[in-house]
C-alpha cells in the first residue's frame, strides 16, 4: 500500500454526487470552499464571450463612467467596459497559473525522482537547482522576459522555470524516503525492473504533495503575472489581464477607484480559493489523525 491509497479513494467519482459533495463540505471544507470557487471563475472565464462584451471596444464618450445597469464595473480611461476586461482577464491569470503549475510539476517530478534515485545524477542537478533557487522569482523572470521580449508563452516559461526547483526538492525528498521503505526493497529482490518500480512504488507516493506544492505554485504564478503585467513586462497592454487593468487605472485612482477595484477583487479572491484548495488539500492528505500534534 502507498500513501495514495486513501486520497485517491476519498476523492472518487462518488464526490461528484449531491451526497458525495455534501459529505466533501462537512469532511473537508477548504477542499469544498476553494475547489468549489476554482471551478466558477474558470466556467465564468471559459463563459465570457457569452455574456460580455467585446473588452477592447473603446469609446471615448463614455469615459471613466462610475458603475451602471450597462457597465457592471464602469469603465476605464479609454472608454472600455470595466466588467468585460475583469472576466477576459481571468482567462489570462488563470491560464497563466494552471500552465504554470502543471510544467513546473511535471519538470519538478522528472527531476526529483531521477535525482532521488540516482546518487550521481543527484550531486549534479541539485547543486544547480540550489542555483536557481537563490535568485528571487521575480527578476529572474524579468531578466527571461528582457532577453526574449514580452508575449504570454514567454511569461509562462518565465514563471515556470523558477518553480521547478522547490517541487524537484520536495519530490527528490519523498524519493528519498520511499525507496527505504519495505514493499520497495521486497520489489528490488523480486526482481522488479526500474521502471515499473518507479511507476508502481514511488511515483504514487509522491502524487499528494506535488498535488499541494502544484496548488502553491498555481497561486505564486497568478501572483507573479499580475506583478509582470503591472510592472509593464509582463503581457502585452493591448491583452486585458488584472495586472495591466490596475497598472492603466492606477493614475485614475483617486478620480475613479472602481477601474482598480474589480480587477483587485479578482486577483485576491483567485489566490484565496487557490490557497483555500492547497491547505485543504494538504489536510486531506496528511496520515496522521486529526488532533495529533
Amino acid at each position: 500500500m502507498t500513501l495514495l491509497s486513501t486520497p485517491v479513494e476519498s476523492l472518487s467519482v462518488g464526490w461528484l454526487r449531491p451526497s458525495g459533495l455534501s459529505r466533501l463540505a462537512r469532511r473537508h471544507p477548504l477542499v469544498f470552499t476553494g475547489g468549489g470557487l476554482l471551478v466558477l471563475l474558470i466556467i465564468l472565464a471559459l463563459a465570457a464571450p457569452l455574456y460580455a462584451s467585446d473588452p477592447l471596444n473603446m469609446d471615448p464618450f463614455e469615459r471613466l463612467q462610475p458603475p451602471s445597469a450597462e457597465m457592471w464595473f464602469g469603465s476605464d480611461n479609454l472608454g472600455r467596459n470595466v466588467f468585460a476586461r475583469t472576466v477576459f482577464g481571468a482567462r489570462i491569470s488563470l491560464m497563466v497559473g494552471l500552465t504554470s503549475a502543471v510544467g513546473a510539476a511535471l519538470g519538478g517530478l522528472l527531476i526529483g525522482v531521477i535525482a532521488g534515485y540516482s546518487r550521481s545524477f543527484d550531486n549534479i542537478v541539485m547543486r544547480v537547482m540550489d542555483g536557481l533557487m537563490a535568485i528571487p522569482t521575480i527578476l529572474l523572470a524579468i531578466a527571461l522576459i528582457s532577453l526574449t521580449g514580452a508575449g504570454i508563452r514567454i511569461v509562462i516559461i518565465a514563471i515556470t522555470m523558477p518553480s521547478i526547483p522547490s517541487v524537484a526538492r520536495l519530490v527528490r525528498s519523498v524519493v528519498l524516503s520511499v525507496r527505504t521503505r519495505p514493499y520497495v526493497e521486497a520489489a528490488l529482490c523480486g526482481g522488479a525492473r526500474l521502471p515499473k518500480l518507479l511507476w508502481r512504488h514511488i511515483l504514487p507516493s509522491t502524487i499528494p504533495p506535488l498535488m499541494v506544492q502544484s496548488a502553491n505554485v498555481c497561486a505564486s504564478a497568478i501572483l507573479t503575472e499580475a506583478g509582470l503585467s503591472f510592472l509593464g513586462v509582463g503581457v502585452p497592454t493591448e491583452i486585458p489581464s488584472w495586472g495591466n487593468m490596475i497598472s492603466g487605472s492606477s493614475l485614475y485612482l483617486a478620480l475613479a477607484p472602481f477601474t482598480v477595484f474589480a480587477p483587485g477583487v479578482c486577483l485576491v479572491i483567485t489566490v484565496l480559493a487557490v490557497n483555500l484548495l492547497g491547505d485543504g488539500l494538504r489536510d486531506l492528505f496528511d496520515p496522521r489523525p486529526k488532533g495529533r500534534a
